[in-house]
């Protein structure tokens, strides 16, 4: 017995041993590459102040004080913080414990009040030889001040911000008096394959020029972390601080910038396709802003019974539930009811799709759409108008409530409507709230509720307001277990009741 299994255990070893050079030559070989591609990836340091010492006097001065026995902690307080703020060391370059670089005499330059500084640190990588640097935007949004630190040197460089993309969160920098930095060239992202090598080189934890391998795990992922999602996910070690490095092909070309990570997971990484961010560091270069397509309608999903009513063989496609008058669609002559099934013969797979298509595109150009309406097919061509981020950002708060607001209020999130979109709706004025997002499987999601639609009445009580929608739900929608709406959708009225149970 003690002799087989001392053969068995031999014979398994000696598998593994003829196995094991046939494992080990599959693997990548990436020294070369680490060794060519390091130098050009950078370590961001940013500084930022941020103003809080106002919060913090406001809170302890409501506080009760005399005769308490934390009297002479506060005598203490207000010597110190007093109504201006802490005293700052004047005209100390240093700036000193309590001071601003410029020491101004309460604390800050010219005498405005100064909280502590917040520090952070992320990547970047160098794409041309005199010094334009690509990483993210939340690495460099609102920073004082913006540090680079190059692989091979132990002295910071300040570094100018020449454009940012908050939508796409991107950012281009650029560090001067360098003309022979080593650089990284953009590889083709629509040619990745799930499953492929690729290598991350950041600086996570602070942790300078840290290289990790993986693969491509998946494409297209979709993660809500802004309009035009279209991430590569990969399984490459990605840690804080390798925000905005470069994620490489095997040829060391950049084929995505690292972007985010799944707090809770390991392995679970996220890049921007290299092929989404090359137009936007070119505007960025040339513009130091960028301009987006806009076609001017609001669009849905289609699920299979929309399919069925639309005569359609599949879901493919995005769904028009308003054309906003005057702008570009309505113009070219689409129509609440069409599909967008194509752009520019590119096919539309669904909503996210057709905002990347059309942001894609400049401002001005002509956009050739394949439309199903009514059961046939048509091409139609549309000179595309701007899209104003700044406007659409004011869109999504009205009245100073967020549009989030109830969103674990059955799932649903609402916002009321502005006089442009009551118009694009066909009414005459802004009514009720606007459906702007419906929590997939929830309780509104079951009872079909769908974005676009306008709730006008919620328990027969005319709604105006987020904040009244709410109350309603909370008390008279438990007391009944249900609520009854009254919802305008494409012209038409209808009533969908939704389950409240005491968890919503």
């Amino acid at each position: 017995m003690i002799r087989t299994l001392k053969s068995s255990v031999l014979a398994i070893l000696a598998i593994f041993v003829l196995a094991a050079p046939t494992v080990a030559s599959s693997l990548p070989e990436i020294t070369t590459l680490a060794e060519k591609a390091g130098p050009a990836v950078v370590n961001i340091s940013t500084t930022k102040t941020v103003n809080n010492q106002g919060k913090l006097r406001d809170f302890f001065q409501q506080m009760p004080r005399k005769g308490t026995p934390f009297d002479d902690f506060f005598d203490q307080f207000d010597r110190f913080f007093g109504p201006q703020g802490p005293q700052g060391n004047q005209g100390n370059p240093h700036g000193g414990p309590n001071g601003g670089p410029n020491g101004g005499p309460n604390g800050g330059p010219q005498g405005r009040e100064r909280g502590p500084k917040q520090r952070s640190l992320g990547s970047g990588f160098i794409i041309s030889r005199d010094g334009y640097i690509v990483t993210n935007n939340h690495v460099i949004d609102q920073a004082d001040e913006v540090k680079v630190l190059l692989r091979d040197s132990d002295k910071p460089l300040t570094a100018k911000v020449i454009g940012r993309d908050p939508e796409m969160d991107l950012a281009l920098i650029k560090i001067e008096g360098k003309n022979d930095l080593p650089y990284l060239e953009f590889g083709d992202s629509g040619a990745l394959k799930v499953g492929e090598w690729v290598v991350a080189i950041g600086n996570p934890f602070g942790l300078q020029n840290t290289v990790t391998v993986g693969i491509v795990s998946a494409k297209g992922r979709i993660i809500g972390a802004g309009p035009f999602d279209n991430f590569i996910q990969t399984d490459a070690s990605i840690n804080p601080g390798n925000s905005g490095g470069p994620l490489l092909d095997l040829d060391g070309r950049v084929i995505g910038i690292n972007t985010a990570i799944v707090a809770s997971g390991q392995g679970i990484g996220f890049a921007i396709p290299s092929n989404m961010a090359k137009d936007i560091i070119t505007q960025l270069r040339e513009n130091k802003s960028v301009k987006r397509g806009w076609l001017g309608v609001t669009i849905q999903n289609i699920d299979e019974n929309t399919a069925k009513a639309l005569d359609m063989k599949d879901t493919k496609g995005a769904l028009l539930t308003s054309v906003i008058p005057g702008d570009p669609a309505d113009k070219a002559g689409l129509k609440t009811g069409d599909v967008i099934t194509a752009i520019n013969g590119e096919n539309i797979e669904d909503t996210n799709a057709l905002l990347r298509k059309v942001a894609a595109i400049r401002p001005g150009e002509k956009a050739e759409l394949t439309v199903l309406r009514k059961g046939a097919t048509s091409k139609i061509s549309v000179s595309l108008g701007e899209r104003d981020s700044k406007n659409l950002a004011q869109g999504e708060m009205q009245n100073g409530e967020d549009e989030t607001a109830s969103e674990s209020m059955l799932g649903l999130s609402l916002r009321p409507m502005n006089a442009q979109e009551a118009k694009a709706l066909g009414m005459d004025k802004p009514q009720g709230l606007l459906v702007a997002g419906v929590a997939e499987g929830s309780a509104a999601d079951e009872a079909e509720v769908r974005p676009g639609d306008v709730i006008l009445e919620i328990n027969q009580t005319a709604v105006t307001s987020v904040d009244a929608f709410t109350k309603a739900v909370k008390e008279d929608g438990r007391k009944k277990g249900v609520v009854m709406l009254l919802i305008k959708r494409q012209g038409q009225s209808l009533f969908r009741t939704i389950p409240v149970t005491d968890g919503k």
